[in-house]
């Protein structure tokens, strides 16, 4: 039996900013789920198992927000990874259907988030990262930043001193970003910035200033993956793009070795394993890679996650903005056409949903103004805090 699988429909909301958006986490699963329903023109009774991603709220949203579609008594298992929730349970709806266990399977995500910058919600007990915080203060002191945007910033620091990248190499990425969203109707800003007004915008962690670091959001995506016979016997091949290949990693122990920096702390060897590991079995180089979908949380993420993931060696990822490479006519992959999680939004849960539709439709062709022409190959890469990165690698495919 074939253990090929296939992503058939997909669908999101827009994001927006928390507490503007209209309803509530439940409609907007239903709007997400719905349409990648009728993107694939399958029925809800055919899902067999159901992965939700969520990291604020109650426990069992998932049920919740799925029940509206019919109650099937489907596994509903909820997914919790930091800000790779999304792209984890579409990783767990994968191996349901790679391993036999479902020919349809669904990954939905969805978060409604508070105001400001990401804090603990629970201080009566052991940090998630505390192992990380201690690996940072080895090598810098912390501040009184938000911790998220402090981390990466400092590995964006790390990245100026030891290779020479300056604040303009990563004020360029959120640029590139807020400029490719304008033609994204889904993103959460769709506004043109100048560099001037980057590297000008209020400092939150250096080198990173406001217009470099991803907001939080509200909103919702989900993913349709099935088996080679699901989409053989209802003739879905004009809609199938396939998961050619896929890798999750959590921290190795690069992350805590001596000396580590705080691009390590971040997770540069998580995403590294997982591009690896996800492009053997795709059996693709990463000059195959048209178009990406990267985790920009911050610019200076964008930056070391160009080498992280083979598009740049170790140390020049910074080569690659200033030959404009990851842009539209640039000479490597366009990374982030959808505006990325800094100008689209980062809803936690949906972030990897986004992703994966974005790139599902450039390789239909179907992303309008967005659109890299000719993408054959797409790359999708998500990460957690904590940790986990997942790497996946897409191609379209013929019956």
């Amino acid at each position: 039996m074939s253990n090929r699988t296939f992503v058939i429909g997909v669908g999101m909301t827009k994001f927006d900013k928390p507490g503007t958006k209209e309803g509530d986490y439940p409609d907007w699963v239903g709007d997400a789920v719905g349409n990648a329903l009728d993107d694939a023109g399958v029925p809800y009774e055919d899902v067999e198992q159901a992965f939700a991603g969520y990291c604020y709220g109650d426990s069992t949203y998932g049920q919740r927000a799925i029940y509206q579609f019919g109650l099937t008594g489907i596994p509903v298992v909820n997914v919790n990874n930091n800000c790779s929730t999304g792209s984890s349970a579409l990783y767990l709806a994968r191996q349901s259907v790679r391993g036999g266990l479902a020919d349809l399977a669904l990954a939905f995500g969805f978060e409604k988030m508070e105001k400001g910058s990401l804090g603990m919600k629970y201080t009566d007990r052991t940090p998630a990262m505390d192992h990380h915080l201690q690996k940072l203060m080895e090598t810098h002191e912390l501040t009184p930043a938000p911790m998220a945007p402090q981390m990466f910033g400092d590995a964006g620091v790390d990245h100026m001193k030891k290779y020479g990248s300056t604040p303009e190499h990563f004020a360029w990425i959120g640029w590139k970003n807020h400029k490719h969203s304008t033609n994204n109707p889904y993103a959460q800003f769709q506004d043109e910035y100048s560099l001037e007004d980057i590297l000008n915008a209020p400092m939150i962690s250096p080198p990173l200033t406001k217009l470099q670091c991803s907001p939080t959001s509200d909103g919702a995506g989900a993913a349709l993956v099935a088996s080679e016979r699901y989409v053989d016997e209802h003739d879905l091949w004009d809609r199938a793009i396939e998961i050619a290949g896929q890798s999750m990693v959590t921290d190795t122990p690069a992350t805590f070795a001596e000396g580590a920096s705080a691009i390590e702390v971040v997770g540069y060897d998580m995403s590294k394993q997982a591009r690896i590991r996800a492009m053997e079995e795709a059996q693709v180089a990463p000059s195959d890679v048209d178009v990406c979908e990267l985790h920009d949380c911050f610019s200076a993420n964008e930056l070391i996650t160009y080498e992280a993931l083979g598009f740049a060696e170790e140390g020049e990822g910074h080569l690659l903005v200033d030959r404009k490479a990851t842009t539209y006519g640039g000479d490597g992959p366009v990374v982030n056409p959808s505006g990325g999680l800094i100008s689209k939004g980062h809803p936690l849960g949906a972030t990897g949903l986004a992703q994966c539709s974005e790139l599902v439709w450039q390789l239909r062709g179907s992303a309008n103004a967005r659109q890299v022409e000719g993408a054959t190959t797409a790359l999708q890469h998500n990460i957690g805090l904590g940790g986990a990165a997942v790497v996946t690698v897409y191609r379209p495919v013929t019956a």
